[in-house]
């Protein structure tokens, strides 16, 4: 193996590692419950587009506005991610992996809702590092009463 081979594999290997740790970064923070504008930089693009359960929406702003309306309707919640399938062509990778998410309902009930499916990420390579530029969760199976929306996220979704 040359020098070129290597530094190509080490890059490869590199950026495998850095959207691996972008990611389960990313299930923790939605944990963490800290979603501010230092948030929304670290995890995506600017022109960012997410296609989530409670609707879709354009841009990191709208990003971030969706994610504090929805993380709201839950007291406490953990994010699971795992089997990510990565494929990285440059500046540009997909990631698709399983996500099982528990939720502890804010309505005072005490309830669990759970919800399990797959993430499909587009990502880029910035100045900054790897960065979400397109996701979408996909629901395949839910357990327990979703949370009611509030008006502004049942339009959303509707």
């Amino acid at each position: 193996m040359n020098t070129t081979e290597m530094q190509r594999q080490l890059r490869a290997l590199t950026d495998r590692a850095e959207i691996t740790d972008l990611m389960d970064r990313y299930l923790r923070s939605l944990d963490d419950g800290v979603f501010d504008e230092e948030w929304a930089r670290a995890f995506h693009t600017e022109d960012v587009t997410a296609e989530m359960p409670i609707g879709a929406v354009h841009g990191r702003d709208a990003l971030l506005a969706h994610i504090r309306r929805g993380m709201a309707l839950f007291d406490r919640t953990v994010h699971l991610g795992t089997n990510a399938v990565i494929e990285i062509d440059g500046d540009r990778a997909t990631a698709r992996g399983a996500q099982l998410s528990t939720h502890v309902l804010a309505d005072g009930s005490g309830g669990l809702f759970i919800s399990a499916g797959h993430a499909d990420n587009e990502l880029v390579r910035t100045a900054d590092g790897w960065r979400i530029s397109a996701s979408a969760l996909r629901v395949v199976w839910i357990r327990g009463a979703p949370p009611r929306l509030p008006e502004e996220l049942a339009a959303a979704v509707a």
